[in-house]
């Protein structure tokens, strides 16, 4: 397909994957046929509804863990308790949480990761270069508000498949 990757930095065996920017479909499949490539152990989010037949087989075997978005249950704390269970556990997480224009990032990649003492690995998806870079680890302070602002410095320069849905 003419994509190529670039390693700036080396993916943990416990971290979250902050991949951005997701405005399509194609983004999946291209960080799963990445993630195969590179023999990645990696887990990503997908809504619990994938999970029905035919297709909860094949999500769950390509790393997916059902979200539910319905209920009370804190995700931040499973998840963050989790890491602590886990000789390795990589989560890819889209901080836009959807395919469509969000002006406000989710934040629960963030607190997962503060709360599991886990770094953020910062990857992009860049359409115009054709290029999955894994850029940057970072450590979050605590300081959601300042963190999330460097965060998005890393995706300022990034082309999505779909420019006008994405929003720093």
């Amino acid at each position: 397909m003419g994509w190529r990757a670039q390693f700036d930095c080396e993916i943990p065996d416990k971290c979250i994957i902050c991949v951005a920017p997701h405005t399509s479909n194609w983004d999946f499949i291209i960080g799963i046929i990445f993630k195969q490539a590179y023999k990645l152990e990696a887990n990503f989010f997908i809504k619990k509804e994938w999970f029905n037949f035919p297709f909860g087989k094949i999500i769950r075997s390509l790393g997916g863990v059902p979200i539910w978005r319905d209920t009370q249950n804190s995700t931040t704390d499973l998840m963050a308790k989790a890491f602590s269970e886990q000789k390795t556990l990589r989560l890819a997480i889209t901080p836009e949480g959807t395919r469509k224009y969000n002006s406000e990032w989710k934040k629960g990649f963030y607190y997962i990761a503060f709360k599991a003492q886990v770094l953020i690995v910062l990857v992009s998806l860049d359409y115009k270069k054709k290029l999955i870079h894994v850029g940057k680890l970072f450590a979050p302070t605590g300081d959601i508000e300042k963190d999330i602002v460097e965060i998005k410095k890393f995706y300022s320069n990034i082309t999505a498949k779909f420019p006008y849905k994405f929003s720093l």
